[in-house]
């Protein structure tokens, strides 16, 4: 459904409160992108020759920030370093986003598609980002193995549940 330069996706069948109003819950992929792209190839071209296989650590991290009222940026941050006992055989760090437009979701809804259903549908575009970048650093691409975003939420909210309904320390 298209508003006044916001396309969001209309979820029902438009209906109004009858004050003309859209009373629809929508959601919808408004925009996507890179943000952020750094590629550290410190030890090149001596770290080509190591015959050693490197060390990877992969870090994620999931931001939403609200731009106006309907629509939100998420973040999907990823840093993935290769380490070798040499030293260092590169760095990435890729920050892609997504322009989110909500309207007429319940809070609930809307933070669970923010922090599970967004990353999930801008993961296989960060993650082809992070292979071509690695691919063009001058080592074999690297391919992200598929997250359970869904998962990862449930768990985040299931250990904040628990967290907020232990007694505070010292009691008894």
């Amino acid at each position: 459904m298209a508003d006044e330069g916001n396309i969001l996706t209309d979820l029902g069948n438009g209906a109004t409160d009858g004050n003309g109003s859209d009373t629809q819950p929508t959601i919808g992929l408004i925009s996507q992108y890179v943000k952020d792209l750094s590629v550290e190839n410190p030890n090149a071209p001596k770290s080509y020759q190591w015959g050693d296989q490197p060390q990877l650590d992969v870090q994620f991290n999931i931001q939403s920030n609200q731009i106006d009222g309907e629509v939100h940026e998420v973040a999907l941050k990823v840093t993935c370093t290769a380490k070798a006992p040499q030293g260092t055989a590169y760095i990435v760090e890729a920050t892609y986003c997504g322009l989110i437009g909500i309207r007429n979701v319940p809070e609930a809804q809307s933070h669970a598609f923010l922090f599970a259903e967004a990353p999930r549908i801008l993961f296989p575009f960060l993650r082809r980002v992070v292979a071509d970048a690695v691919r063009d650093a001058g080592y074999a691409p690297l391919l992200l193995d598929p997250i359970d975003f869904a998962g990862l939420y449930q768990q985040q909210m299931e250990q904040r549940r628990r967290e907020n309904t232990q007694p505070p320390a010292g009691d008894a």
